[in-house]
């Protein structure tokens, strides 16, 4: 069974249809990278997954032992955001909150997942620096170990790069497919075509044409072609 299936869903905001009939489905383990034009519905369309929007129709299911509230998410930062002042573990441990249920404070257990998660991304030395002190790369780093505490099984991350400079973005996408090779399944919107052929192994384009198949197929097609797709790493 399929990890996460999209069935005819009819997205939109506002009373405006902005996707229509949109089928996919992805299974444990993929990497996914959803592209197309600014304003197609890519990051209305992660809100749907989460189940922080509602869909105008169809229905989005979920299968292969995930629920929707084990899915991590890495969202777009807002300026207000950027200057959180909170530190570096307080924001991580936050990532558990939903294991907490009604319990009003952290586990052991929790507690000890956070710090598993900031050592992964390689901030083990930040844990008690102000997030707002941070540059941008360490916070996305910070971001994603949050995102981590939510989820062994599925991240959707939301232009994890945006405003990085190349080297520390080459870092991020390495930090993304190392996590996808430990078999977490990955859906990540991007603008970087180039970064979006190279890591990821399926692609859903959505905008005026639709297309969702393998990195090869959407090469070879007429939407992949369209978008100006001239190659990505094998």
């Amino acid at each position: 069974m399929s990890q996460l299936e999209c069935r005819d869903l009819c997205l939109g905001y506002d009373g405006r249809t902005i996707l229509h009939n949109l089928n996919f489905s992805i299974d444990s383990g993929d990497y996914l990278c959803i592209v197309g034009e600014n304003g197609s519905g890519k990051s209305t369309l992660m809100k749907t997954i989460l189940g922080l929007q509602s869909p105008i129709s169809g229905e989005i299911i979920t299968g292969d032992g995930l629920h929707q509230n084990e899915i991590g998410y890495l969202p777009q930062q807002t300026v207000v955001q950027r200057d959180f002042p909170a530190t570096v573990r307080e924001i991580v441990l936050s990532g558990c909150q939903a294991r907490c249920g009604l319990r009003p404070f952290y586990s052991k257990e929790e507690k000890k997942l956070a710090d598993e998660n900031i050592e992964k991304m390689g901030i083990a030395n930040l844990g008690k620096r102000c997030y707002r002190e941070l540059s941008g790369g360490q916070q996305q780093r910070v971001l994603l170990a949050r995102a981590l505490c939510a989820t062994k099984k599925m991240l959707l991350l939301d232009e994890p790069v945006s405003g990085l400079d190349p080297k520390v973005t080459a870092e991020m996408y390495q930090l993304i497919e190392g996590l996808n090779k430990d078999g977490i399944t990955v859906i990540m919107i991007s603008h970087d075509i180039g970064a979006a052929l190279s890591y990821a192994d399926k692609i859903l384009h959505i905008g005026q044409n639709v297309f969702f198949g393998t990195k090869k197929e959407y090469l070879e097609s007429e939407v992949g072609k369209g978008f100006g797709m001239n190659g990505g790493r094998e």
